[in-house]
């Protein structure tokens, strides 16, 4: 079906602007053919100037909240009109100057070259499009034209039926020309009678209509051509746009990174123009700090130890001299939290399939993410599709991945430091297999009330807001009602129908606190885990502090635990495997083994070496990737079939020469970097 056309405020803007433009190309064709007098032009001028501005004013306090309808590429298409708005108003700028009565300046001359140099430019093509391009001062904003690449034939994949001036209407099948090609999505095309107009992006195919029969076999020939043209396309864009930054100054440097986010078109995009994402979702805001940022943010950056001021010694790593422990470091804020169910969320319309349903959490304090991102899976249930809940009941131990009872170490001073929850799903589209991660709203727990101090140990409802953490006031659900309520008990109805996440702050147990103390200033994980990580922390500790010549000695040093630890906090499957281990060894450990430091660091340096080291560096376990049920499934046979095998051939307590010695269990080949810790390159 076709997409129903844009009927909102922003199209409305849009309209308007279209209706300045063409009063503006009315006046300057006036001017130059002296058609009406100098003062005519001018109030003409002036009149437009003040409508173009009352646009302008308009068009900035629009929200997508705004809309009727969902609006795909919202913020860029906002972007646009407010471009070709102020080019209008600079190009008015210079003609009322010319226009403008003579006074004492001597600046008019000058005035009046240029504007005769452009009304010349301007009459060298007839064509709106190229008065367009011509007469606009700064384009950085407006929407780019960008570079054609060959072929330029492109077949129309549906019906669309233009109802506004300057469209074109095409049936499926229909063989277009195109003409110029803009960042907006909208193309110029001309069909086979000679007509021209633009057509939506999404409604075309790159090549000549084929019959049926062939169809089939040249679908995925036809898409790759397609998107090899839209990346050729896409660079000789971001070359344009690169020489004109170059000469921007460099407190302007994250401008370059926030319109490519804009100008991005992904299945979220296309979905969303679709209908088949409901009102206030977005791409997932933390996902995309995750790959495009993945080592800041991952687990495993920030177990390793870091610096201090003067680069000579460590920051949040210390011994007390007494114990040989690691020293406790308590920091401003440390809470532990559980996460209960979210209510009400809606879910993805047909066409997607939903690979993962789950919640990403941060310490966040109003502008940056401060911690790394922890990711909860959520227990869903299709009976009941618009409630998800946490830490299900299993027979064994319950994973990590959906154990929603987590921790929060934030050394951080911020008044409004809090905790951001995003909760998202991880789609594949069933027409084209992509693969997108969508934010369905967002909630936020302050930590810190008015006074200064920490909010009590309690249960929280709090509400899910649509967009991004950098939007208000978005709602979530399309269906909710317009307006404001009018009475007290719709106003209740209508808090009932928000989406919320139900939060609930705990004291940790006391031997959790102690191992909590023992871990970095700033960490979020789940709390199943603590005793793992503070083991890690405190043979970290004996390695850096205890066991090196000296403190400015930075060699390599050989510990496989080291130098492998840390890739198990980003895989929550080997850190299982390795927490059940470990759990079993324990069972069988004597009241004084298990205080007894030195014999609990060497017993969990062969439980490690016969676990959580093997499986990393066996052939037959596939490499780790988010959401993909077939790769997850087969490494949890392979985690539990190896885990089963070295249980029965060495014990409980396992030993690293199982592996080492026998001819059945296979591994790839040697690399000195498996047992090589390098200090400076670990160190944050």
């Amino acid at each position: 079906m076709p997409l129903p056309k844009r009927t909102g405020p922003l199209q409305q803007v849009h309209r308007e602007v279209d209706d300045i433009r063409r009063k503006l190309d009315s006046l300057l064709k006036d001017v130059q053919s002296k058609s009406d007098s100098k003062e005519e032009s001018f109030r003409r001028c002036q009149e437009l100037q003040t409508s173009a501005e009352k646009t302008l004013m308009h068009l900035t306090k629009l929200t997508k909240a705004d809309e009727l309808a969902p609006v795909g590429n919202y913020d860029q298409r906002k972007l646009e009109e407010e471009g070709r708005l102020q080019n209008i108003l600079e190009q008015m700028k210079h003609l009322s100057q010319e226009l403008s009565p003579p006074g004492p300046s001597s600046e008019s001359s000058g005035g009046d070259k240029v504007s005769e140099k452009s009304l010349e430019d301007t009459d060298d093509d007839d064509s709106d499009e190229d008065v367009r391009s011509k007469c606009c001062g700064d384009e950085r904003q407006a929407p780019k034209s960008l570079p054609l690449s060959q072929p330029c034939i492109y077949t129309a994949l549906s019906d669309f039926k233009g109802d506004q001036e300057g469209d074109l209407s095409v049936q499926k099948g229909d063989k277009l020309n195109i003409i110029r090609k803009t960042s907006d999505g909208w193309w110029l095309a001309e069909n086979t009678k000679g007509n021209r107009g633009v057509v939506p992006r999404t409604y075309l195919k790159i090549g000549f209509s084929i019959s049926n029969k062939d169809k089939d076999d040249d679908d995925e020939e036809e898409e790759e051509e397609d998107e090899e043209s839209e990346e050729d396309e896409e660079d000789a864009d971001s070359e344009e746009l690169g020489d004109q930054e170059k000469h921007s100054d460099a407190s302007h440097s994250n401008w370059s990174t926030f319109r490519k986010a804009l100008t991005e078109i992904d299945a979220t995009d296309v979905l969303s123009a679709m209908g088949a994402i409901p009102s206030g979702f977005r791409p997932s805001t933390l996902n995309k700090l995750l790959v495009e940022e993945g080592a800041k943010y991952k687990g495993s950056h920030h177990m390793l130890p870091r610096l201090s001021q003067s680069q000579l010694s460590f920051n949040d790593l210390f011994l007390e001299p007494d114990t040989g422990r690691v020293r406790s470091r308590h920091i401003k804020t440390c809470v532990c939290f559980t996460m209960w169910s979210c209510r009400r969320i809606p879910t993805p319309g047909v066409g997607v399939q939903v690979l993962s349903r789950h919640i990403r959490v941060c310490a966040y304090d109003g502008t940056q993410v401060l911690s790394n991102i922890h990711t909860v899976r959520v227990s869903y249930n299709p009976k009941s599709p618009k409630t998800w809940t946490f830490s299900p009941r299993t027979t064994g131990i319950l994973p990590t991945l959906l154990n929603g009872e987590c921790f929060l170490r934030c050394n951080s001073d911020s008044p409004d430091l809090g905790i951001l929850f995003e909760l998202g799903v991880t789609f594949i589209r069933n027409s084209t297999g992509e693969r997108g991660d969508l934010s369905c709203g967002w909630a936020f727990l302050k930590l810190i009330d008015a006074a200064g101090n920490q909010i009590p140990n309690r249960t929280y409802e709090l509400p899910v807001s649509g967009g991004t953490p950098f939007e208000k006031d978005v709602k979530v659900e399309a269906s909710l009602a317009k307006g404001s309520p009018t009475s007290v008990f719709q106003q209740i109805l209508q808090a009932r129908r928000q989406p919320t996440l139900i939060v609930k702050l705990n004291s940790p147990a006391t031997r959790t606190k102690t191992s909590l103390n023992l871990l970095p200033d700033t960490l979020l994980h789940c709390v199943s885990c603590v005793h793992l990580l503070a083991l890690y922390r405190q043979i970290l500790a004996d390695v850096l502090l205890v066991d090196r010549p000296t403190m400015q000695n930075a060699d390599l040093i050989c510990s496989p635990v080291l130098s492998t630890f840390p890739t198990l906090v980003d895989q929550p499957d080997l850190l299982d495997a390795l927490r059940n281990a470990w759990m079993n060894a324990e069972s069988n450990m004597s009241r004084g083994q298990k205080r007894d430091e030195a014999y609990l660091k060497q017993e969990f340096f062969k439980v490690y070496m016969a676990s959580a080291y093997f499986l990393l560096h066996s052939p037959a376990l596939p490499a780790y990737r988010w959401a993909d049920p077939v790769l997850e499934e087969q490494r949890s046979r392979v985690i539990f079939s190896k885990l089963e095998e070295l249980k029965n051939a060495t014990g409980q307590s396992g030993s690293q020469e199982a592996f080492a010695e026998s001819a059945a269990h296979e591994q790839v080949a040697f690399d000195v970097a498996e047992m090589t810790f390098d200090l400076l390159q670990a160190i944050r």
